[in-house]
């Protein structure tokens, strides 16, 4: 892992304004994030562009609105080039059945085919949903293995999200190899309260159960390509202090 990356819905408050903008990218720079990836856009995407360029952030992908690629790739199209990212993503996706598994995979290989004609790939990125198995016998995940063209697609892996939904980081890296363009690194910890069940709870890395140097040296070896923190909650104080955290404790395993 030569740099690191930000999820920017981690820090999703301080980044509604230019300035608040700017300032973020100061921050992240100063704890040592280089790259970005977005989660939207609450500027013009050219202003936001412009000012990570000139800010030192490099935007490595993106988490954004599927229904206007799907209507409007021209667009998208012209939103991403604005940014500067060759990975034109979204959060996720929610099907409901096999039948809707299939009509989205449909629709994201006509993205990927479009994307790919001018250098850029159309990225996936999961949460626990997709590890629930249909009557075919088969998760979600699985059918987007089979069914994305990578070629053209790709996957942003969240390591919380495989381990929350029953699933082996390290396997899914490993069967991935090659097709993940975004490892978003983001822990998981178990609470426990009196008189309560023990839960899973998303929290700043190193502070929970996942074994980061065994994913990390498998997700190298596999040829992952940006290393990117997400932390949607659970702050320790603020989620400036969170990322400040994980990427101390991260800065063991730069070489």
């Amino acid at each position: 892992m030569k740099e690191l990356g930000l999820q920017l819905y981690t820090i999703r408050d301080f980044m509604k304004t230019e300035e608040d903008i700017r300032e973020s990218f100061q921050k992240m720079r100063k704890y040592g994030y280089t790259q970005a990836q977005t989660a939207c856009c609450a500027i013009p995407y050219a202003d936001f562009g412009r000012i990570a360029k000139e800010e030192g952030i490099q935007i490595v992908g993106t988490h954004d609105n599927f229904d206007l690629m799907v209507n409007d790739f021209d667009q998208a199209l012209e939103n991403h080039l604005a940014l500067g990212t060759t990975n034109m993503g979204i959060g996720g996706n929610k099907s409901y059945s096999v039948d809707e598994v299939k009509a989205f995979i449909e629709k994201a290989n006509i993205i990927g085919e479009k994307a790919a004609k001018h250098g850029m790939r159309f990225t996936y990125h999961n949460h626990s949903h997709e590890f629930f198995k249909w009557e075919n016998g088969k998760t979600t995940m699985d059918m987007l293995v089979e069914g994305l063209n990578p070629e053209t697609t790709s996957f942003v892996l969240d390591t919380y999200w495989v381990q929350y939904g029953g699933g082996d980081v390290r396997y899914w890296i490993e069967k991935l190899a090659g097709r993940i363009d975004i490892l978003h690194l983001k822990d998981l910890r178990i609470a426990f309260d009196k008189d309560q069940p023990a839960t899973p709870k998303i929290t700043e890395i190193g502070n929970g159960n996942l074994n980061w140097e065994l994913i990390l040296d498998t997700a190298k070896k596999c040829s992952v390509k940006y290393y990117v923190v997400e932390q949607d909650c659970n702050f320790k104080v603020n989620c400036f202090a969170s990322i400040r955290s994980s990427a101390e404790y991260l800065k063991k395993f730069m070489d």
